[in-house]
C-alpha cells in the first residue's frame, strides 16, 4: 500500500475512533432512555449489593465482612449456627425443648402456639455475639424470633448455653411475649435492622406477610442508600474523554462532614476544642440512630443522612424508658442517650469513636477518650481518685455506666456524663459509684465527689428534678418543665421532651413556649412543641398548627395532621404514615382513636347547626351567644384545654360507642 493510502487510512480510523468516543460519551452523558440504558450516572435508583461495593472498595468491604453487621442475620448453615444442635436440651418452666439436626437441617422442638410440643425448623440466624437467636418461618409469611437463645461468649464468661430471654418469669403460649406471637414477630419488630432495604408487605385483607430485603444482613447501602447511581458514575470515570463532574458522585449522601476538621487541645483544660461549628444536621448521628434509636418507623422511604424524624417517631425522655436524668433505664440504645451528651454539643460524631466498617473503637480501652483529653489531666489519680484499683478503671467505668439487656447483653449509656450520687440521694436515680460501691450509701458516694472535685460539678443534664416532678406529679413540675424547654443550652433532645411532659400542664403562662418551639430548627422540639398543644381543640389548633403541616420534616406533618385530624386532608398523611404498621393492634386503635376525634368535630358541627335554630330551651340562647366565636389566642387555646382533658377522660371511661357520644354532645354544648 502506498505511503500517501496509509496516512488516509490512519486518519480515518483516527476519526472514527474518535467520533465513536463523542457519540459514546454524548449518549452515555445524556438523559434517559440512553444513559440508563448505558448505565450511567442518570441511571433508575436501585440497590447494587455489597459485592459490587467490594469491586472498587476492598479496604472497606475486608473490615465489613469482619463485623457484627455482616453477620446480623444469615441463613442457618454449618457455618453460620452457633448453637448446640447435637441433641441438646433445655428446660423452662416444664417446657422440655430439643435441638436437633436432620438431613442437613436444624430443629427444634418446643412449646408452639397452642402450647404443645411441636418440632420446627431453624431457617436463619440472628445475630452473633453475644447471643445468637433463631427466625422459624410460618405459612403466611410470619419469621418468629425463638426466646431460647445461643450464650455464644465464651465459656469461662459463661457462654457456649442455652438460655432463655425471660428466665425469670413464665411466658406461656398464650402470652404475648411468647415467641409465637406478636411481640416476637421479625417483620415487624426485627427486621428493619438486621437486614438491607426491608419492606415488611403486609396484607391486611389476609393477615400476611410477604416481606423482602434486597440483601439478607447489613450491607453497604443499608447505610450509604440505593448505590445504582454510584455505581454508575464511577463506571462513568473510566471514559476516554473526560470524567463526569459530580460532586455527590452518585451517592444519596456524603459521609464527609469529619473532613478538614481537627480538634485542638486546650492547654488549660485539656480538652479539645472542633475548628469550626458542626452542621445543624449530624448526617453520622441520623444515620446510625436508624437502628440505634428507640423509635417505631412510619415510612420505609428511608433516606441516609437526613434527621430521623422524618421517617420515624423517636421517643423522647418518657417514664418507664429513661430514669429521670436522662440514663438509659428500659433498651433505648444509644441515639437519645448520645443525643443528651456534652460530646454531641461539642461536635462529636459516631465515626469519631468507631470505625463504621467494622463497627469497633477506632483505638483500645481509653484510647477513643484520650484522642481530645489529655492523659496528664484526666488518666491520672488526681482525676479519678482510684489509683489503687484493680483492674485499673477505664473512662467508661464512670462515663460511660454499664446496663445488661437480654440476659447477657451489656451495653455503655452513650450520654457521657459525670456521676451524680447527689442525685441519687435525692431523687432515687442510679450512678456509677455506687455501681461498684454496692455496700455504701449514694450520701457516702456524694460526699467523696463533692470532696475530690468541688460542691458544683453538675455536668451537662440537669433535668433530672424536672422530669421526676412531672413523673411523680409534683406541683412544681410545670415550673420546671418549662425552665428546661426555655433553656437553648439544654440538648435539644431533653427540651422536645420537656415540652411533651408539659401537655397536661399547658397554660397561658407557658403556651409560649409551644408557640416558639414550633419554629425550633430541630424537629424534635417540633414534635414535641406539638405534642403540648395535644389537648387543644383542633379548631382552635388550626392557626397555630396548620403551618405545619407543609414542613419540610414528614414526622411533622404527620403529628401536625394527627392533631388537625377533623380536617380530612390534613389526616390523610397520618393514614398513611401507619399502613407499613397495619399488622399492629396498636396502630389500628390509634386510627380509630383518629377517626373517633374526627366523629367528635362533626357532631360538634352538627350540635352548632342546631343552636343556630330559635330555641325552646331557656338556656340555650345564652349558650348560643357566648360559644358563637372560638377565640384562637394562646390565652384562650390554653383555658380550653383543661375543658378538653376533662372531655378526654370522659371518652377514657365509656366503653360503649352510645357513652362517647354521650360525652362528645355535653362537651360541646358546654
Amino acid at each position: 500500500m502506498p505511503a500517501k493510502t496509509r496516512i488516509v487510512a490512519v486518519v480515518v480510523s483516527a476519526t472514527a475512533v474518535l467520533a465513536g468516543g463523542v457519540s459514546w460519551q454524548w449518549l452515555a452523558g445524556g438523559n434517559a432512555p440512553w444513559a440508563r440504558f448505558l448505565g450511567t450516572a442518570a441511571a433508575p435508583l436501585a440497590f447494587a449489593s455489597s459485592d459490587t461495593c467490594a469491586q472498587c472498595h476492598p479496604a472497606e468491604t475486608k473490615l465489613w465482612r469482619m463485623s457484627q453487621h455482616k453477620q446480623a442475620m444469615d441463613h442457618a448453615t454449618d457455618t453460620s449456627v452457633l448453637g448446640d444442635f447435637n441433641e441438646a436440651g433445655f428446660d423452662y418452666y416444664g417446657v422440655h425443648s430439643r435441638f436437633f439436626r436432620k438431613e442437613g437441617k436444624f430443629f427444634v422442638e418446643t412449646d408452639g402456639s397452642d402450647g404443645k410440643l411441636a418440632t420446627f425448623e431453624v431457617k436463619y440466624t440472628f445475630g452473633v455475639d453475644p447471643l445468637q437467636q433463631y427466625l422459624i418461618e410460618f405459612p403466611d409469611g410470619r419469621l418468629q424470633a425463638l426466646s431460647i437463645a445461643w450464650d455464644s461468649r465464651p465459656k469461662a464468661q459463661g457462654g457456649q448455653r442455652w438460655f432463655h430471654l425471660y428466665p425469670n418469669e413464665e411466658i406461656k403460649h398464650d402470652d404475648v411475649l411468647h415467641w409465637t406471637k406478636l411481640n416476637q414477630n421479625w417483620n415487624f419488630m426485627c427486621a428493619e435492622c438486621h437486614s438491607t432495604s426491608v419492606r415488611k408487605n403486609y396484607d391486611a385483607a389476609n393477615d400476611r406477610f410477604a416481606t423482602s430485603f434486597a440483601e439478607i444482613s447489613v450491607g453497604c447501602e443499608a447505610c450509604h442508600g440505593q448505590g445504582s447511581r454510584h455505581v454508575a458514575w464511577a463506571r462513568s470515570q473510566q471514559s476516554w474523554f473526560g470524567k463526569t463532574e459530580e460532586p455527590a458522585k452518585g451517592l444519596l449522601v456524603r459521609f464527609d462532614e469529619r473532613r478538614d476538621v481537627v480538634w485542638r487541645i486546650d492547654s488549660k483544660t485539656g480538652n479539645a476544642q472542633r475548628n469550626f461549628t458542626p452542621a445543624l444536621v449530624r448526617r453520622e448521628v441520623e444515620t446510625c440512630g436508624r437502628c440505634h434509636a428507640r423509635r417505631g418507623e412510619f415510612s420505609e422511604d428511608w433516606v441516609p443522612g437526613r434527621w430521623l424524624s422524618d421517617t420515624h417517631v423517636v421517643s423522647p425522655l418518657a417514664r418507664g424508658l429513661y430514669h429521670a436524668d436522662g440514663q438509659m433505664l428500659d433498651e433505648v440504645y444509644n441515639y437519645g442517650s448520645f443525643k443528651q451528651s456534652k460530646m454531641f454539643a461539642a461536635g462529636v460524631t459516631c465515626g469519631d469513636c468507631h470505625e463504621p466498617h467494622a463497627a469497633k473503637l477506632r483505638a483500645p480501652g481509653d484510647g477513643v477518650c484520650l484522642q481530645c483529653h489529655t492523659a496528664d489531666k484526666y488518666a491520672a489519680a488526681t482525676h479519678h481518685h482510684h489509683e489503687a484499683a484493680s483492674p485499673p478503671l477505664a473512662c467508661a467505668s464512670c462515663h460511660m455506666p454499664e446496663r445488661t439487656y437480654m440476659v447477657v447483653d451489656r451495653r455503655h449509656d452513650h450520654s457521657f456524663r459525670v456521676p451524680r450520687p447527689d442525685l441519687s440521694a435525692k431523687l432515687g436515680t442510679p450512678n456509677t459509684c455506687n455501681d461498684c460501691h454496692r455496700d455504701k450509701t449514694a450520701e457516702w458516694a456524694a460526699s467523696a465527689i463533692e470532696r475530690w472535685h468541688g460542691p458544683n460539678r453538675k455536668g451537662l443534664q440537669n433535668y433530672a428534678e424536672a422530669f421526676h416532678a412531672a413523673w411523680t406529679g409534683h406541683s412544681d413540675a410545670a415550673a420546671l418543665l418549662g425552665k428546661i424547654a426555655a433553656d437553648p443550652s439544654v440538648p435539644s433532645f431533653a427540651r422536645a421532651s420537656a415540652m411533651t411532659e408539659l401537655a397536661p400542664w399547658l397554660s397561658p403562662a407557658n403556651i409560649g413556649l409551644a408557640q416558639a418551639g414550633l419554629s425550633d430548627p430541630d424537629p424534635m422540639v417540633r414534635i414535641g412543641a406539638l405534642d403540648m398543644l395535644a389537648n387543644v381543640s383542633a379548631a382552635q389548633l388550626w392557626p397555630l398548627v396548620s403551618p405545619l403541616l407543609s414542613d419540610s420534616n414528614r414526622g411533622v406533618r404527620i403529628r401536625a395532621a394527627a392533631l388537625l385530624a377533623a380536617v380530612p386532608t390534613a389526616s390523610q398523611s397520618a393514614s398513611s404514615a401507619r399502613r407499613p404498621n397495619s399488622s399492629r393492634p396498636n396502630v389500628s386503635m390509634r386510627i380509630g382513636r383518629r377517626r373517633a376525634r374526627r366523629s367528635e368535630i362533626s357532631m360538634r358541627a352538627a350540635v352548632s347547626l342546631r343552636k343556630r335554630r330559635p330555641s325552646t330551651r331557656p338556656h340555650c340562647g345564652s349558650v348560643r351567644n357566648s360559644r358563637r366565636r372560638r377565640s384562637t389566642s394562646p390565652i384562650s387555646i390554653a383555658n380550653s384545654a383543661a375543658m378538653a382533658r376533662e372531655k378526654a377522660c370522659c371518652v377514657r371511661r365509656s366503653p360503649h360507642h352510645r357513652g362517647m357520644l354521650g360525652c362528645i354532645m355535653r362537651s360541646a354544648w358546654r
